[in-house]
């Protein structure tokens, strides 16, 4: 090779960019030039959603870039087009990948090249339905190197509650800095599972991911909740009261049409796992004596939905608030074996705790 052509090389390189440059001018404007790096970089750089992509074999870098686009992977289809082609890559291969908004198109090109079709994240975090702050501090203490504590002082700081009620206004509103309110933010941690890529993610980074995600639910529900006059805080603080009594086997709507039920006819709730909210315990059965304890939260001597949420509520939970089922039920009893038995009057009611559970204890 001669030394005239090894100069030649990096010369046409950026003779390629350049031109490059110049279609982004044509194509976006003025701004081109920083258009197209913009678009380069992550769509939300501290997401932890993981979005699976399935790449067809034989495709081509518009297609993939409509994929991604589409997914809301990349800013521009047409920038991810150029920049492919002005980098001269090729050798896309098929497959089904894992992305990430937090990922730049430079990250995705490189595992679609590759063939990897999975990237292990520096954090991952399960977060169940129904579960409480303190037990979701627990999960951050066994998979970060953040302890029980930091979690909660972090969500009871005021400067973090402010900068999230900033954020997402329609979501975090004074309603969770209310005097008997326990934990200003619970509730507000949407259950799901987050992967984060980027290993020095901080604490304040991952919970405004979760508490990001749950304003991203919320919202699908805005015109349900301007119909039925409800607020973010009472629709997440209906939602964990069912969420806390559903099982896999229960009709959430019913659990709902049960309390909507009682509230219309005066009654109060009765739910056991407030007043286990209100003594900061977990039991498997809430004794009479337990049923005294002075507390807004106890829905056995206060009427009406708690101050607050008591537990993180899924999806499913949130919908069943909005949308429960028409029924006259005014009683429901979970058995030992999962499954909800939903009757009209406290006789009924009686009947069938003594056939399911009263009975069983004696037997046992």
């Amino acid at each position: 090779m001669s030394q005239q052509n090894f100069n030649e090389r990096p010369k046409r390189k950026r003779m390629k960019w350049i031109i490059g440059l110049i279609f982004a001018i044509v194509i976006f404007g003025g701004g081109g030039a920083l258009y197209v790096q913009s678009a380069l970089k992550p769509v939300e750089k501290k997401s932890g959603e993981e979005i699976e992509v399935v790449i067809p074999k034989g495709s081509s870098a518009a297609s993939i870039g409509q994929i991604l686009e589409e997914e809301k992977l990349i800013k521009n289809k047409d920038v991810f087009r150029l920049y492919v082609r002005i980098k001269n890559i090729s050798g896309f291969q098929a497959g089904t990948y894992v992305f990430s908004p937090s990922m730049n198109v430079n990250e995705m090109i490189g595992m679609i090249k590759s063939g990897d079709v999975t990237r292990t994240p520096h954090v991952q975090l399960v977060v169940p339905e129904g579960r409480q702050l303190s037990e979701i501090a627990a999960i951050f203490e066994q998979n970060t190197t953040y302890k029980k504590e930091d979690v909660l002082n972090k969500l009871q700081s005021e400067a973090f509650i402010n900068k999230m009620k900033e954020k997402y206004p329609k979501t975090v509103t004074d309603e969770v800095n209310k005097e008997e309110i326990k934990y200003a933010l619970e509730g507000y941690l949407y259950p799901a599972t987050y992967a984060f890529y980027n290993k020095d993610v901080s604490l304040e980074e991952m919970l405004d991911t979760m508490i990001g995600k749950t304003d991203e639910v919320i919202q699908k529900y805005e015109a349900d909740m301007k119909e039925k006059d409800y607020t973010a805080h009472q629709l997440l603080t209906m939602a964990s009261l069912i969420e806390e009594e559903a099982t896999q086997k229960v009709d959430r709507e019913k659990i709902a049409s049960v309390f909507y039920n009682r509230i219309d006819e005066g009654m109060p709730l009765q739910t056991d796992p407030t007043v286990l909210y209100a003594l900061g315990k977990h039991k498997e059965r809430v004794l009479y004596g337990d049923l005294k304890v002075d507390s807004p939260y106890n829905t056995y001597k206060v009427k009406g939905i708690t101050p607050g949420p008591i537990s993180n509520a899924g999806e499913m939970s949130i919908k069943a608030t909005l949308e429960p089922a028409k029924t006259d039920y005014l009683y429901f009893l979970a058995t030992p074996e999962g499954e909800v038995i939903f009757t009209r009057t406290f006789k009924e009611h009686v009947k069938q705790k003594e056939i399911h559970i009263t009975s069983k204890r004696n037997e046992g």
